[in-house]
């Protein structure tokens, strides 16, 4: 069953990328007590989420945290190490935190996957952005296969007005 507005968000353990290397990071933490910007690509450095996708929440971040988000959290289906090596190619820096989901865990507890077997990527998430309020999904917005533009950074935005 996929996630809708309302639903709290799934208690799990992710991966975040530090400078230290992979560390475990519960989404308790991650969204308990305060707003988050969530959004998922299918994959990092593939060329939708590395040209557009991850690029617009690094140039909207200051003016998502002026309208209340205190942190920006990327999620991909790639493990700590992929998901740090992103993240610094792509300039990133404390703007947006980067996550991996390496397992699929998180993505397939959300009801937000699809098969890429074709592709040679596997099971992936798809793609899609949310805030998230004390762990309560406030906006979702969920892109049609091979579409992007309601998971953008812009729209998001918009919806924080």
């Amino acid at each position: 069953m996929t996630i809708k507005v309302g639903d709290k968000i799934p208690a799990m353990t992710l991966a975040k990328a530090t400078a230290d290397g992979p560390a475990p990071v519960t989404t308790e933490a991650l969204f308990g007590g305060r707003t988050v910007a969530l959004f998922s690509v299918p994959g990092a450095f593939t060329p939708t989420c590395s040209a557009r996708h991850l690029p617009g929440f690094v140039d909207h971040a200051e003016a998502m945290k002026a309208k209340g988000v205190d942190e920006i959290v990327c999620v991909s289906v790639n493990d700590a190490f992929v998901m740090g090596a992103w993240g610094k190619s792509a300039n990133v820096g404390e703007k947006v935190t980067m996550v991996a989901d390496g397992n699929g865990d998180f993505s397939r507890a959300l009801g937000l996957t699809f098969d890429g077997s074709a592709y040679g990527m596997g099971v992936r998430s798809q793609r899609f952005s949310m805030i998230v309020k004390d762990g309560v999904v406030a906006e979702l917005n969920v892109e049609p296969p091979g579409a992007f533009g309601v998971s953008s950074a812009e729209h998001l935005l918009a919806q924080l007005a």
